[in-house]
C-alpha cells in the first residue's frame, strides 16, 4: 500500500481533542507542517493501549512545523523547526482544505 502523503506534502493535523489516550501533541493539533520522512505502517497505538489489535495499520509519518506556527510568542529564528511523529488518521491534504476554505469564503460573499 503506498503512503497517503509524499514527502514534501503539506498536510494540516485534525484539531480534535477526544477523549482516552492519543499520540497527537495538543499544540500541533490544527496547525500545518511539511512531511519530511515516511516513517512506515505500524499497529494503530491509540488502538494497543485499550489492549485492541491495533489493526489495519497505520502509516506513520514524521512532519516538519515551523515553531512560529506553534507557538505565536516564540522568538528565536523564524527558520526554526519542531519535528513531530504523526500517524496518517490524524493528517489531511493542507492544499485541499486551503481550497475547501477559499471556495466557502466565495460563497457566502
Amino acid at each position: 500500500m503506498s503512503p497517503r502523503f509524499p514527502i514534501g506534502a503539506r498536510v494540516s493535523v485534525t484539531r480534535a481533542f477526544p477523549p482516552g489516550h492519543v499520540r497527537t501533541p495538543f499544540f500541533v493539533r490544527g496547525k500545518t507542517g511539511i512531511v519530511t520522512d515516511i516513517v512506515g505502517d505500524f499497529p494503530n497505538p491509540e488502538e494497543l493501549a485499550y489492549g485492541r489489535d491495533g489493526l489495519p495499520a497505520r502509516t506513520l509519518f514524521r512532519v516538519t512545523f515551523l515553531q512560529c506556527d506553534l507557538w505565536p510568542d516564540y522568538e528565536g529564528s523564524a527558520e526554526d523547526t519542531t519535528v513531530v511523529d504523526i500517524y496518517e488518521h490524524w493528517l489531511q491534504d493542507a492544499e485541499t482544505l486551503s481550497q475547501t476554505a477559499e471556495t466557502g469564503a466565495r460563497e457566502h460573499v
